[in-house]
């Protein structure tokens, strides 16, 4: 089945290029969130990319040459001439996040914050970092591509992971 990759994308094309991929048949996942943009004699509600950039797929990195081949796609974020694959729990919790109907955005990935575990709700057994700002975040980091996703969640959710301290970043 393979690994998940992450795939470096032309500019605006993330749409396109998952569409192409899974037309290809290649799994994708490109996780949205919804943004509110004001014109002057309307606002509109607008899905864009979590990661602008990038496209995230399934493949055996034999095939990579199928993918590179896709309209759209740029590189595979390596490291040397080998793709590097994205943490199955990593893609697992960003699929969780996309699922649960909680509003996530992007988020800058915080150099310092305490690890916590979500003990109830959709995310239940997701792991996070948290931070505070007016409302309760959850951090979703994605390391390879030093990325994160910020969650609104119920406080009453979070568990500390053991070994870390509880600290609160207020933005």
């Amino acid at each position: 089945m393979g690994a998940w990759f992450a795939l470096t994308v032309a500019p605006r094309k993330e749409k396109t290029t998952a569409q192409l991929l899974r037309a290809a048949g290649l799994e994708d996942f490109l996780p949205l969130y919804i943004s509110r943009r004001r014109w002057s004699d309307r606002i509109k509600k607008i899905e864009n990319p979590l990661f602008p950039g990038y496209v995230f797929c399934r493949f055996d990195p034999k095939i990579r040459q199928t993918v590179l081949k896709t309209p759209g796609v740029v590189s595979i974020v390596s490291f040397g001439k080998n793709p590097e694959p994205v943490d199955e729990a990593e893609i697992a919790a960003l699929q969780a996040v996309c699922s649960s109907g909680l509003a996530a955005t992007p988020w800058p990935t915080p150099k310092v914050g305490s690890k916590v575990r979500m003990r109830e709700g959709p995310l239940n057994g997701i792991e996070g970092i948290l931070v505070e700002e007016k409302k309760t975040r959850l951090v979703l980091s994605l390391t390879l591509l030093q990325r994160s996703v910020a969650v609104e969640i119920d406080p009453a959710w979070i568990a500390p992971v053991r070994g870390t301290l509880v600290s609160f970043d207020s933005r």
